[in-house]
């Protein structure tokens, strides 16, 4: 009889399917867990970001869009047929990541720019629009960016010489985007959110290995 009736929960286990392990939301200070359903962890998990992971979206939709703006004077100054490529393709990365970027910050309420950033073109030196002839800065407005003189010696540049200068750039700004990921994993509680955690880690492994395809390309020209 006993026999029989274990045997009935074991079946009845069965047919309810796998079971998952509960998910509990620890309770503010004083107050006791709860247990919350996948959509809710989920949603919490969304959440979960703190002022350094949206200074991080807001500078590296910044540095990206360099990215870009390089590429555009590619297309009309390189020669190099494989650079031409790879330029091409670090674009349309560089251009959806943008786009997850502001999606991530929209989500969540946050400005798509910092105050004082501008939404201007990311590199350039724009003082002669205002009519003044003033030389290009030498300092880039965010560390890992080429600063405005080096981006007009690159518009500048044509040919074999476009070319060279423009995989020395890249280089140096993918490096700049692998040191802004190390510095926003540096600060306590950053990078949790976890669709924010799943974008540095591919920012780290795509460009990391743009790195050594340009260093490969590099040596070759």
């Amino acid at each position: 009889m006993v026999a029989a009736a274990a045997a009935a929960l074991w079946l009845a286990g069965l047919a309810a399917g796998p079971q998952t392990p509960p998910i509990f939301n620890p309770g503010a200070p004083g107050a006791s867990s709860r247990v919350i359903s996948a959509a809710e962890a989920v949603e919490l998990g969304r959440t979960s970001f703190t002022a350094d992971d949206v200074a991080f979206m807001q500078h590296m939709i910044v540095h990206h869009g360099q990215a870009v703006e390089m590429v555009e004077l590619l297309r009309t100054r390189g020669v190099h047929p494989t650079v031409r490529r790879l330029g091409q393709r670090i674009a349309m990365s560089q251009e959806a990541e943008i786009a997850v970027m502001r999606g991530w910050l929209t989500d969540r309420g946050q400005p798509l720019e910092m105050p004082g950033m501008g939404g201007g073109h990311a590199g350039m030196d724009h003082s002669a629009h205002a009519g003044h002839a003033m030389p290009a800065s030498d300092t880039p407005i965010m560390a890992g960016m080429l600063s405005p003189a080096q981006m007009q010696a690159l518009a500048a540049a044509s040919g074999p010489a476009f070319d060279r200068l423009f995989l020395e750039g890249m280089i140096r700004h993918h490096q700049g985007a692998l040191d802004m990921v190390d510095a926003l994993l540096a600060n306590p509680d950053a990078a949790e959110d976890t669709m924010l955690s799943d974008f540095t880690t591919s920012v780290v492994a795509d460009q990391s290995a743009e790195i050594l395809r340009m260093q490969s390309l590099l040596s070759d020209l």
